[in-house]
C-alpha cells in the first residue's frame, strides 16, 4: 500500500487528534519493525513538488514505488512539502514507524538534522543533501558529470558562443551542475560565456518562462535547466525561439523534440531503491553516497536528438568513457566560487 498523506492535516502519534496542518489517510498509528528489519519495512518520502512534475518529484516517488515492489515495503509520501512544513512532516512519518525517510531535496537538510536526533530507530536520507550522522545518510547523484557532457554538446552546438543555466534555487547540487556545464563548454571553447539564473521556484512556470525569454533576449541560444512542473516551460520556449535546451531527470526528448538537444538522466528511481536495500539489509552507513557515469543505469544521457550531428554525439560519449575511466577526474582547484572544481586529464 502506498499511502498519500497530504500536507493540510495531521494525525498525532498514537492519537486520534488531528491538527490543522498536514492530512494523513489510511495509515497506521502502531510503531513497526527498527530500522533494518525484514519485517514491516516501511518507507516514506517527502516532496517539495508534485508527483505528476515528469522530473525530478516523479522520479523520486517512482523510487518508493519501485522499492515497495522489489522490496515489499509499505510506503508513503507527501509532495509540495513547503519549507514551513518540513520538520513536521518529517516528525509525523517518524512518529508512524516508517523506518526509513527520504528527504527529497538539499533543502531538507535544515529539517533532517532537526528531527533525526530524535528518532535514533529511523533512519533519514537526504536527496541531494550534505548531511552525515548515525542515522543520517545524503544520497547525491554527480550532477557534475553529466552536466560536463552536457556543456561539451552545448558549446559545440552554439552559434552565439552564449550559453545559460536555470534552476529553481543556488545550493550544492545545482551550483555543481552549473559547474560541470561550465567546465564542459570551455573544454571545447575556453573563451565561451555562460549565465545563470535561479527563479527561486522549481514549478512557477511564468517565472520560468520570463527567465527563457530573458536569457535568449542576451543572446543565449543554448539553455540548460534544472526545474521541476516548470521545465517544459523552459524546453517549449526554446523551441517556439529557435534555440536549443538540455532535459534534466527525465528523457525529456519528446517534451520539445525541436530545441532539445540531450537530457542528463538521473534514474533516481534506482539510486532510493539502492539506498533502501542498504537500510534492509542493516548495511546503511551515516555517509554521502555519491553515485556517477560509473552506473550507466542510474546516471546518462538520454536520446539525442535530430538535430546533434553524429561527430558531436562522439564527442560527448567519448568524454563520458574518459570520465568512468578516471582520465578525466574533477578536483579542486584555485579559481573563486564555491564549487571550485576543475578538470584534470590524466594518462
Amino acid at each position: 500500500m502506498t499511502t498519500n498523506f497530504s500536507r493540510r492535516e495531521f494525525i498525532l502519534f498514537g492519537s486520534a487528534a488531528f491538527t490543522t496542518s498536514l492530512v494523513v489517510q489510511a495509515c497506521s498509528n502502531q510503531p513497526t519493525t527498527p530500522t533494518g528489519g525484514t519485517e514491516g519495512f516501511k518507507i516514506a518520502i517527502a516532496l517539495p513538488g508534485t508527483i505528476t512534475d515528469k522530473g525530478w518529484n516523479q522520479s523520486g516517488y517512482e523510487g518508493i514505488n519501485l522499492a515497495k515492489q522489489k522490496l515489499g515495503a509499505e510506503t508513503a509520501y507527501v509532495e509540495k512539502v513547503a519549507q514551513a512544513d518540513q520538520t513536521e512532516v518529517l516528525t509525523d512519518f517518524a512518529r508512524k514507524g516508517y523506518n526509513l525517510i527520504f528527504a527529497h531535496g538539499g533543502q531538507f537538510d535544515a529539517a533532517i538534522e532537526q528531527v533525526a536526533s530524535q528518532f535514533p530507530n529511523t533512519f533519514f536520507v537526504g536527496v541531494n543533501g550534505n548531511l552525515k550522522a548515525e542515522n543520517i545518510a545524503s544520497l547525491r547523484i554527480d550532477h557534475l558529470q553529466a552536466s560536463y557532457l552536457c556543456g561539451i554538446i552545448g558549446a559545440s552546438m552554439t552559434k552565439s558562443n552564449k550559453l545559460a543555466y536555470i534552476a529553481g534555487e543556488k545550493f550544492p547540487a545545482t551550483e555543481g551542475e552549473l559547474r560541470g556545464f561550465e567546465l564542459g563548454a570551455k573544454s571545447v571553447k575556453p573563451n565561451i560565456q555562460i549565465t545563470s539564473t535561479f527563479t527561486g521556484d522549481w514549478n512557477d512556470v511564468a517565472k520560468a518562462k520570463e527567465a527563457t525569454l530573458a536569457l535568449i533576449s542576451s543572446g543565449a541560444d543554448v539553455i540548460y535547466q534544472w526545474l521541476d512542473n516548470a521545465s517544459a516551460a523552459v524546453l517549449q520556449t526554446a523551441a517556439e525561439k529557435g534555440v536549443y535546451a538540455f532535459g534534466n531527470t527525465k528523457d525529456q526528448l519528446d517534451v520539445a523534440p525541436k530545441a532539445i538537444l540531450t537530457s542528463a538522466v538521473k534514474r533516481l528511481d534506482l539510486a532510493i531503491v539502492y539506498i533502501a536495500e542498504l537500510v534492509k539489509q542493516k548495511q546503511i552507513k551515516g555517509q554521502i553516497y555519491t553515485i556517477g557515469l560509473e552506473r550507466p543505469d542510474i546516471l546518462f544521457l538520454g536520446k539525442f536528438g535530430a538535430i546533434v550531428p553524429e561527430v558531436v554525439k562522439q564527442k560527448a560519449l567519448n568524454a563520458k568513457q574518459e570520465i568512468v575511466n578516471k582520465k578525466i577526474v574533477f578536483e579542486d582547484c584555485k579559481e573563486a566560487g564555491k564549487d571550485t572544481r576543475c578538470v584534470k586529464k590524466t594518462t
